[in-house]
């Protein structure tokens, strides 16, 4: 990291060169492109934030995400859609006979505590 004094003898510098410029513009008439010098480091910009992607490009990657799926399990891409419907199975959930056991239990279990304390 640039320590402020150099920093400062940096900035002087490009401002000779910009004075120099200007001279050899002077003379030379500005008939022609001169190469200007960089400005001064003194405040760096840097780029922030998402960089974002077209939404051609997200297409491309999501079909060759696709034909990598289909090829692994076997199918072609253009199959690789939708599987056939199957029956949706319910996932969880109590059967009112389950249900009741617990209930038995947990009433049997408080009667057993309350036996206990008297």
């Amino acid at each position: 990291m640039p320590t402020l004094s150099q920093l400062k003898q940096a900035v002087s510098i490009a401002e000779q060169i910009e004075k120099l410029q200007a001279q050899l513009v002077s003379l030379v008439g500005g008939s022609g492109p001169v190469a200007s010098a960089p400005k001064a480091a003194s405040s760096p910009v840097a780029k922030t934030g998402k960089r974002t992607m077209s939404p051609e490009a997200r297409a491309r990657i999501a079909a060759a995400q696709r034909a990598r799926w289909a090829k692994s399990k076997g199918t072609s891409t253009s199959v690789a859609k939708a599987p056939a419907a199957k029956p949706v199975k319910k996932k969880g959930g109590l059967s009112p006979e389950g249900r009741a056991k617990i209930v038995a239990a947990l009433k049997a279990r408080w009667a057993a505590k309350r036996a206990g304390k008297k």
